[in-house]
Parts: C-alpha cells; sequence; structure tokens
C-alpha cells in the first residue's frame, strides 16, 4: 500500500483529526450497525480492525462467497442492513458468485471492497500492481450498483448514499480505495452522520374499476384458489387471504418461498407446484378459478406450467411488471397484497353454505388426515436412505422453534416433509441457480437468529464448495445443525443425464465420510445410512449444546419432483 502525504490538521474540543477508515467505522456503528462479517485483505485490514474497536462484531469467513452470503443471511433474517467487508482485486473476483447472488434475493446489502488508490495518489510506485482489477466495471454489469469514494472528504456522504440504497432492498458495492482510506479528515464528533433510515413505501390500494372486474368474474365460479407468495407475507396479508378464503369458500396454498403461511388453517393445502402433495393435487385440480397474491408464478410455482389449472386467474402484485411475467393473468390488480384482499373482502357479496363446496368438514378431515408418507413408495437401500423418509425424520427430530436453510441441488425434493413454523423462517439461496451458497446464508441466519435452532441443509456437491467453513462455524461460535444429503453425486445433473439417456459416471463421486473430518473442527456428528441411524440422534437434535452434522447417505435414484416435470416440459408433455 502507498501512504499519501498527511494533511496537516489540530484536534479541537469538537473537532477530531483521524484515518478516513477510522471515521467511516464510527459512521456505520453510529447507524445501529452490530455485526459485519468479512475477510479481510491488506487493503482492507486497518478498517476491519476499526470497525472491531469501536464495538462492532466482525465475523470472519474462509472465503469471500461465504462473508457476503453471511451478511445476506443475516439481512434476511433479521430484516436489517447486512454489510460484508472483502478486498480488492482477487477478492473481489473470488466474491463475485455470492454478489450477483446478493443481489437477486432483494435483502439489503452493502458490500464493501478495497480499491487500488484514486489516480495520482500512487507516485514511483514498484509495478506491476498484480491486483489490478476494474471492480466498479465488472460490479456493475453483474447488475449492482456500485458508489465508489473518490475523496476522503467525500467518503462519509459516499457511504451513506449507499446505505439508503440498500435500505431499499438491493445489494450495493461500495469500493474504498486504499488513498482515501487512510487520508485523515476532520470530523466533528458532535454532529454525526444523519443515517436516519428513508421512508417506507406508501402501500398502494386497487384502482375501483380493476376491483369490479375482479369481483365481476368471482361470480361466476364456486371452487377457487387462493396463492400467496412471499410478497403477501411481507405485506402482512395473512389475515386479509383468511377472511377472503372464507368469503369465497376458497382453498389455501403458498409458492415455496411462502412456506406455512397458512399454518395450523383447515383449508391450507400447502405449496403449490413442485413440491406440491397429493391430497393437494386432487383439490387443485377441481378448482374452477385462481387468485394469486404477491407471487411471481415461476416454474417452480407452476411446475412448469402444469400446476396450476387452466381456469380464470386473478394476480395482485405491488409491482406491475410482475404481473403477467411469467404466466398469463386474466384479470390484474396492481396493489398491496394486504389492501387488495381487503377491498375485494369488501366488494363481494355474501355466499351461503351451498355456494362453498370446497369448505365442507370432509374437505377439512382429508386435508388434515393427509399422510406424507402416503405419496410414495420408500426406496432405501442396504446401505442408504430415502431422502424423502429422511424428511419426515428430520421432521420429528429437529428442534420445534427451527429455521431451515437450502443449498441447492436435487436434494430440494426434501422441502414438502420438513415443516418451520413460518415463511421467515424459511431460506432458498438459489436465487443464481447455483449451489455452494447455503452454508454463508445459514451463518447469517445463526447470528441474527440465536433463539432458534438453524439448520443448513446442503447437498454433498455444494458442501464440498465451502467445507472449510466448518472451522468458521465454530471459531465465531455460531450455532448450526448441518443435514449433508449425501448422494455420493451432483445429483441434478446425474437425472438429467437420465432424462437425456446419456452416461451418468462424470457425474458421480466416492462415498466420503463427512463425519469424522466434522469430528476433527470440533463438531458432534455421525453418519447416517438408515432411519434407526437418524432416530438414534434424537436426543442431540432435540437439545443441541454445540453444532452439529449429519452425513446422511440417500439413495441417488430417488430425483426431485422437479426433475420429472422438467424432463415432461422439455419433451412437450402436458
Amino acid at each position: 500500500m502507498n501512504l499519501p502525504a498527511k494533511t496537516k490538521l489540530q484536534d479541537t474540543p469538537t473537532h477530531r483529526r483521524m484515518p478516513a477508515y477510522e471515521a467511516l467505522a464510527q459512521d456505520i456503528k453510529n447507524l445501529g450497525v452490530e455485526v459485519v462479517f468479512g475477510l479481510m485483505s491488506d487493503d482492507t485490514a486497518l478498517f476491519v480492525t476499526a470497525l472491531d474497536m469501536v464495538g462492532i462484531s466482525f465475523h470472519g469467513a474462509r472465503h469471500e462467497n461465504t462473508a457476503i452470503t453471511m451478511a445476506e443471511g443475516y439481512a434476511a433474517a433479521s430484516g436489517s442492513l447486512g454489510i460484508a467487508v472483502v478486498g480488492r482485486g482477487p477478492a473481489t473476483a473470488n466474491g463475485l458468485h455470492g454478489a450477483v447472488y446478493a443481489s437477486r434475493t432483494g435483502s439489503q446489502v452493502l458490500i464493501i471492497y478495497g480499491d487500488a488508490g484514486v489516480p495520482g495518489s500512487e507516485l514511483n510506485t514498484l509495478g506491476p500492481d498484480y491486483k489490478a482489477f476494474n471492480s466498479r466495471g465488472v460490479l456493475s454489469a453483474a447488475g449492482l450498483q456500485v458508489f465508489w469514494a473518490a475523496s476522503a472528504h467525500s467518503a462519509r456522504t459516499t457511504l451513506l448514499d449507499a446505505v439508503n440504497a440498500a435500505r431499499l432492498g438491493h445489494a450495493v458495492a461500495l469500493l474504498l480505495p486504499t488513498s482515501v482510506q487512510l487520508t485523515e479528515i476532520e470530523v466533528d464528533e458532535q454532529n454525526p452522520l444523519d443515517g436516519s433510515a428513508p421512508a417506507p413505501r406508501q402501500l398502494e390500494a386497487a384502482r375501483p374499476h380493476a376491483v369490479k372486474a375482479a369481483v365481476e368474474l368471482l361470480k361466476d365460479y364456486r371452487k377457487p384458489l387462493i396463492i400467496a407468495g412471499i410478497g403477501a407475507y411481507r405485506a402482512g396479508a395473512r389475515d386479509a387471504l383468511e377472511q377472503l378464503a372464507e368469503q369465497l369458500g376458497a382453498l389455501l396454498l403458498t409458492t415455496a418461498r411462502g412456506k406455512e403461511m397458512f399454518r395450523g388453517h383447515p383449508y391450507n393445502l400447502g405449496i403449490i407446484g413442485s413440491f406440491t402433495h397429493g391430497t393437494a393435487r386432487r383439490y387443485i385440480d377441481q378448482a374452477d378459478c385462481v387468485l394469486v397474491f404477491g407471487a411471481s408464478l415461476n416454474f417452480w410455482t407452476t411446475s412448469f406450467g402444469s400446476s396450476i389449472p387452466d381456469v380464470p386467474l386473478i394476480q395482485v402484485d405491488a409491482s406491475r411488471t410482475h404481473i403477467g411475467k411469467f404466466y398469463d393473468a386474466d384479470v390484474a390488480l396492481v396493489g398491496d397484497a394486504r389492501l387488495v384482499a381487503e377491498q375485494l373482502s369488501a366488494a363481494l357479496p355474501a355466499r351461503t353454505g351451498d355456494d362453498k363446496p370446497f369448505h365442507t368438514l370432509q374437505t377439512s378431515e382429508s386435508i388434515a388426515g393427509h399422510d406424507m408418507g402416503s405419496d410414495f413408495a420408500a426406496a432405501h437401500t442396504a446401505r442408504t436412505v430415502d431422502p424423502r423418509s429422511l424428511g419426515i425424520v428430520l421432521d420429528e427430530l429437529l428442534p420445534e422453534n427451527r429455521n431451515l436453510v437450502y443449498d441447492a441441488g436435487n436434494f430440494l425434493g426434501i422441502v414438502p416433509y420438513i415443516s418451520v413454523p413460518g415463511p421467515d423462517h424459511f431460506k432458498f439461496t438459489n436465487n443464481f441457480a447455483s449451489i455452494g451458497l447455503g452454508f454463508g446464508a445459514a451463518l447469517g441466519f445463526a447470528r441474527a437468529r440465536r433463539d432458534a435452532a438453524t439448520v443448513l441443509l446442503v447437498g454433498d456437491g455444494g458442501f464440498m464448495m465451502t467445507i472449510g467453513e466448518l472451522e468458521t462455524v465454530v471459531r465465531e461460535d455460531l450455532p448450526l445443525i448441518i443435514v449433508v444429503i449425501n448422494d455420493c453425486a451432483y445429483g441434478a445433473e446425474l437425472h438429467f443425464l437420465k432424462i437425456h439417456q446419456r452416461p451418468v459416471e462424470t457425474s458421480l463421486f466416492p462415498d466420503i465420510d463427512f463425519a469424522p473430518i466434522a469430528e476433527g473442527f470440533a463438531f458432534e456428528a455421525a453418519t447416517i445410512r438408515s432411519l434407526d441411524d437418524l432416530k438414534q440422534m434424537a436426543p442431540m437434535l432435540k437439545n443441541p449444546e454445540g453444532p452439529i452434522l449429519l452425513d446422511c447417505k440417500v439413495n441417488a435414484d430417488v430425483a426431485g419432483a422437479f426433475m420429472s416435470e422438467l424432463a415432461a416440459f422439455e419433451s412437450g408433455e402436458d
């Protein structure tokens, strides 16, 4: 690093001079930030130590992708700003995977990067700069909004601009050149930066004529479905949608990300799409109308277009551009999910019991009596378990107050079989359609939600990409239960090759036993090859006293339901 010439400043009773990195650390503290994640480099090390010195808890990862996904997981779990600090050049390139993922989640994430000194700050330096990298160009091309601190005197306001942009639900990048960080500036300690959060978004109701059109359409149908996505949950629409369902005689469903939003309701069918159970499918097929609130209707939700019946569809979303984006809507209502549900309830005429054929004792008993294990014939082998059966037993053994964080892969077929208290206890990390990001997100969740057990479900492929973070769990004292769904393969690719009748050997891997490796990192660990092996872990799982890893050997022949849906879609079948 190249130290700039010191500016001659004098301390006064209210003004103090300090390097810009110290002022920025104090500004972050004054914004109410209590925790930062990262992986320090020589160009961010002083800044990281300054964060620690002002009382901000710093959690260091073993890889930049993990550092960034930790911040995203923390932001998702806490609903507040998540900050990651990583270095410049190779560190920025290393973390690009995590940065792109974070930018697609809608979480409030600020990624602070080191950067090369500003032009003119480096004189007679020996070269070359092996860390030279066009961070602004690359990060911008990757879809992130990039802020660059051009000078030490503007760095603090640039920080505030970046924070405010992130608080709108974006992942943004802030580049801090080394020369800027090290320049001394004068700080008025009695007048900190104004870090007040931006005003909340003004909620909008749907236009009256759109509500009228929806009401007119609904008059002709008696077996409606209401599908709620994560947008409806975040809008606080549960009570309003349950009231609307009661008026219409509708059955309730959610997207995968809205999992358990209607937990406990007698007419809750669970998840629609790739994770739907048999009883729900039977009722979905009988529906004559569909209302969708705060859901994008992507291929998970629609099972590549096959799970939603070909009936009139009303779509409600706060963003006009989301309506009809992936699936056609017949009536569009632009507005807040809760407000629109209330508008519809107020405008709909009353219905008699005969006009609500879905709302019967027989229906509610059928839903309540559904046995998740009845949807499949368990395919255990002598040394592996059926992943679906594994999920059913895990649902019984894991602590009731739990967060589930999923990596991505074929093992996501386990999703329907493990419940959570509500949508904010459930997290997918497949926003970039990639594996290896779940570990970091789970660590961030665990830091934000110490009052609940955080469970990471990860395939052996994604786990091998991030196995070094076992040390992070223990060093940073982050409570975590890791369930490795180990099919000794890249499972999705294995079944993709089978669909196309191609050799699968290149997708297979040796049967590595991860339990002894985890024990070397001070985990309690076990290898699971049968349901009896799993049930023996009950005392440990109910009352975890430290990090736990279960290496669950599963039958690789069991494909997630979405794999067969993909095959049908590609072949042109209905």
